[in-house]
């Protein structure tokens, strides 16, 4: 009986580690929550999708002069363009209109904190100065100039952080990239999948290219797309090379088997909060890159409601934007974001630096964050009766005001009634902000749910 105990005492104690070992490593790491302070801290980041699949707008021209539908920055893919074919865009790939100043001008004034650019995306051409492989920019355009150097100094001078994405298990110009099945493999130009040996490409560019994106921007953040097939022991690789030369470089969760800093969500907002550090990256029309004809943009309503939904749930908001092939950013998408800016200018101090609600439910009329002893209730529909339930709230409250300066009576001290459900608050008839309206409650000691 005693080696039956001991037995079922060592299976737990190994099953205990195996599920330890599934666990993203770095989310248990204090090195890595000090790596995200300022992440976390900014909440709100713009990320760009531009390459060659922009000059036309995700579309490449016919036999006949026509340009062909590629449906999106997947187009070298889904029209199965032979990459000799493909490469010969980078000839006529010029885009005079690129000012890394007014990108990240446009950034800032969205209120946005650090910028995302695609290195290199799937079709393998680097947007930066490669020296270990000539297909890029620098060498391979009339352009002749390093985007990600600009953008980098741009970011540096006015204060955001910098990041770059770089697409790791999927790269359609390298003969040596295996997918799964084959389903996002360049098999048009490079058929035999079993051929196909993911070491080399990993040694032959991935960790070249990566330590010349260290090396020559040091950026804040790698933002690793599609692992596909790379190994566990290659993923420990590229984050140890990571961890060599730029200890404080952030790294997203795709870099693959439990690795990175932070989990991201694509095109969508989770349901509930999570205890790990994460990241939704959204588009603000229906595609990552610029594709022509798409103007179905999210109104500034839309995604300011998303930005407080993510924070309140202790995530970042990372909003994308493509531009043209001329490297201009469409006037539709300054607007919204400007709009978005002027939001943030008045209620950003319930955004930055806030972590999630307390609360155990989603309020009916909007959200809540948290920063300290403060709670910041993000109304999106405003009380018809002047009565604003925070449910479950059981704090007492040392003061209640709205967040908005321009308002009659702003920061003059709002009623509130604690009761069985919560607090409740008692408001102007009209909302501050048609989109959101910001309540202020500075409570007296820690937050009380239930």
């Amino acid at each position: 009986m005693k080696n039956g105990f001991i037995f079922v005492a060592v299976l737990l104690a190994l099953n205990l580690r195996a599920a330890e070992e599934a666990l993203p490593t770095a989310w248990n790491d204090m090195a890595s929550a000090q790596r995200l302070q300022w992440c976390e801290a900014a909440r709100f980041g713009m990320f760009i999708h531009w390459g060659l699949y922009s000059q036309w707008g995700c579309h490449y021209p016919g036999t006949n002069g026509e340009l062909i539908n590629g449906g999106s920055a997947h187009m070298m893919m889904r029209l199965k363009i032979p990459l000799a074919q493909y490469a010969k865009i980078a000839d006529v790939f010029d885009p005079t209109n690129f000012d890394a100043n007014e990108w990240v001008t446009i950034a800032k004034d969205a209120g946005m904190k650090y910028m995302i650019f695609t290195a290199k995306h799937h079709d393998g051409f680097a947007m930066f100065n490669s020296p270990c492989n000539d297909y890029n920019i620098v060498k391979g355009t009339p352009w002749h100039r390093d985007p990600v150097k600009e953008l980098a100094e741009a970011c540096r001078k006015q204060g955001l952080k910098f990041g770059v994405y770089y697409s790791l298990g999927r790269d359609w110009a390298d003969p040596d990239v295996p997918t799964k099945n084959g389903y996002r493999s360049n098999t048009w130009d490079f058929p035999d999948e079993t051929n196909k040996i993911f070491a080399r490409y990993f040694k032959r560019k991935v960790l070249p290219q990566v330590t010349e994106l260290l090396t020559q921007y040091h950026p804040a953040v790698l933002w690793f797309d599609t692992p596909e097939e790379i190994s566990s022991a290659e993923s420990h690789e590229l984050v140890d090379l990571i961890r060599k030369l730029q200890p404080d470089c952030i790294i997203n969760s795709r870099v693959g088997h439990g690795l990175g800093d932070y989990g991201v969500q694509e095109q969508k907002v989770p349901g509930s909060r999570d205890v790990k550090p994460w990241e939704t990256c959204m588009t603000l029309n229906h595609h990552w890159a610029y594709f022509m004809g798409d103007d179905d943009w999210k109104s500034p309503a839309t995604v300011i409601h998303d930005l407080v939904d993510i924070a309140s749930k202790g995530g970042n908001y990372l909003l994308d934007v493509g531009p043209t092939g001329q490297g201009v950013i469409q006037p539709e998408a300054v607007d919204i974001l400007h709009q978005v800016g002027d939001w943030l200018n008045v209620n950003g101090e319930a955004i930055y630096g806030t972590t999630a609600s307390p609360l155990k439910e989603q309020p009916s009329w909007g959200r809540v964050t948290k920063k300290g002893d403060t709670l910041y209730l993000h109304v999106f529909d405003w009380p018809k009766d002047g009565k604003l339930l925070a449910p479950g709230l059981k704090s007492k409250i040392g003061r209640a005001y709205l967040l908005q300066p321009n308002w009659p009576g702003s920061h003059r001290r709002l009623a509130t009634a604690n009761g069985a459900e919560g607090v409740t608050i008692t408001v102007p008839k009209a909302a501050p902000d048609k989109i959101s309206s910001t309540i202020v409650l500075k409570l007296k000691g820690k937050p009380d749910v239930e």
